[in-house]
């Protein structure tokens, strides 16, 4: 049974911990997490968040019987062909748990501030909200507002930092846990755990799990800022590094890059945007993909049938890129479901030998 190692820097004494199991990538790791208790802490919380991140860090307060007293989080929004209206991953728990839900555009009015300030929090506690909280937010709870950051700052400040950690290849990947100021992730950090980056993490994986590391640390520096048995200390501005937002178009695939760069995009752009080529003038996502090793590199965006031997690890065609080739493990066609690469070629004899656009 492969194991995730979990380091923490900088973290207070704990209480009992339990083992959290989950299944990711067909791999069952373990990520040891703090037992349901809050120890004797009263704080009236708000929490801000909205993605799936943000979900464990709030059920672990729950769970922990912490005094959440509102969640905010971002306005719903229309989703599909249909434009049903969709709510916040982080909304659907809060209502689950009969918890009041503000929804803010965001916090230039007035009103929106003083609403808050109406809470009389002691701590606000923020993680992939979606905004950033301006000055007069940030002077409202009596222990300021204290962040959830899914990388190793001061590395990958910004708006995507696990996609970015997978782009550049990095080995370790983790969660900070901070004071929030007025710049973009900038403040000073209590802690930080990290854990590997392996072969098969995409976004969507390595988010999942970061997110359980989250929620223990979470409680961890709770009671131990509260106390006055942490401080947090300030990040070296020397060795950060940004990300931005991602969009749709960078998802799309350039043959002209090496086979491991296109590789670390198909990982990083799961599950959104997807990383897509086009073929017959429709939308072909490759969903899951490796390097393949020893083959013979040809010109960009050729398709090629692999060997046997190959094929055993499921890649049943290879595209060549600048060097190397990519094996393609699972695809979708634009309008189809998504498929084994064995099985999309079953049904493209075609295929293989033809030249897919470089971008």
């Amino acid at each position: 049974m492969p194991f995730c190692p979990y380091e923490r820097s900088k973290a207070p004494p704990v209480n009992t911990i339990y083992s959290a199991r989950y299944k990711s990538a067909g791999c069952w790791a373990t990520i040891l997490m703090l037992e349901f208790k809050n120890g004797g802490l009263r704080l009236r919380i708000v929490f801000m968040g909205t993605s799936d991140f943000a979900v464990p860090p709030l059920e672990h307060l729950l769970l922990n019987q912490y005094q959440v007293v509102a969640v905010y989080t971002q306005p719903d929004k229309p989703v599909g062909r249909g434009r049903s209206v969709a709510y916040p991953p982080v909304k659907k728990v809060a209502l689950a748990w009969g918890l009041p839900v503000e929804q803010p555009l965001n916090f230039k009015q007035a009103e929106a501030v003083k609403q808050l300030a109406s809470l009389q929090p002691d701590v606000i506690v923020v993680t992939a909200f979606g905004q950033l909280l301006p000055q007069s937010v940030l002077e409202i709870p009596r222990y300021g507002c204290i962040n959830i950051h899914p990388s190793l700052l001061p590395r990958w400040r910004g708006a995507s930092p696990v996609t970015a950690a997978i782009l550049a290849g990095d080995e370790f990947s983790g969660v900070s846990v901070m004071l929030l100021d007025k710049g973009m992730d900038t403040g000073p950090v209590f802690t930080r755990a990290q854990i590997p980056v392996v072969a098969y993490d995409t976004t969507g994986s390595l988010s999942a799990k970061l997110s359980l590391v989250a929620a223990s640390l979470l409680q961890e520096v709770l009671e131990g800022y509260v106390r006055g048995e942490l401080n947090p200390q300030p990040q070296d501005d020397t060795q950060a590094t940004l990300c931005g937002q991602i969009s749709k178009e960078q998802g799309e695939i350039d043959w002209q890059l090496s086979a491991i760069d296109i590789w670390r995009r198909v990982r990083a752009f799961q599950p959104w945007p997807g990383c897509y080529t086009t073929w017959q003038g429709r939308r072909l996502e490759v969903i899951e993909a490796l390097p393949v090793p020893g083959e013979k590199t040809l010109d960009a965006g050729r398709v090629v049938a692999l060997p046997p031997a190959v094929g055993e690890s499921k890649a049943a065609f290879g595209v060549h890129t600048r060097d190397g080739v990519l094996g393609v493990v699972e695809v979708q066609q634009e309008g189809k479901r998504a498929m084994p690469a064995a099985e999309f070629l079953r049904g493209q004899r075609q295929f293989v030998g033809a030249k897919l656009p470089l971008s």
